[in-house]
């Protein structure tokens, strides 16, 4: 199992819009491609020293390496686009991909 988390920390003044725009519509999408098995949304309840903003985990669950990787050449730099376009300068992110052992 492949394990890609993305870790979000959104301006809290469109905390709550971006939160509700993810579950309708950018996570939907994602899951549309068909590649990802599942996913999970966390929020962090840990704060780092200055940390503004509110910090989420969206984990998204491949069952294989390739899939993940069909889904970054096909799928991931228009979708990462769409957040940028609507959210541009309100957050900050990365990746880290993970293999179950």
């Amino acid at each position: 199992m492949i394990l890609y988390n993305v870790t979000i920390n959104i301006d809290d003044s469109v905390k709550e819009e971006w939160l509700q725009w993810m579950k309708d519509k950018h996570i939907p999408d994602v899951l549309a491609t068909d590649l990802p098995l599942r996913y999970n949304i966390y929020q962090l309840l840990t704060r780092f020293d200055e940390e503004t903003g509110t910090t989420f985990s969206i984990q998204y669950f491949f069952e294989e390496m390739t899939s993940y990787e069909i889904y970054q050449q096909l799928h991931a730099p228009y979708l990462q686009n769409e957040v940028i376009k609507k959210y541009d300068g309100k957050f900050t992110a990365f990746r880290t991909v993970m293999e179950e052992v």
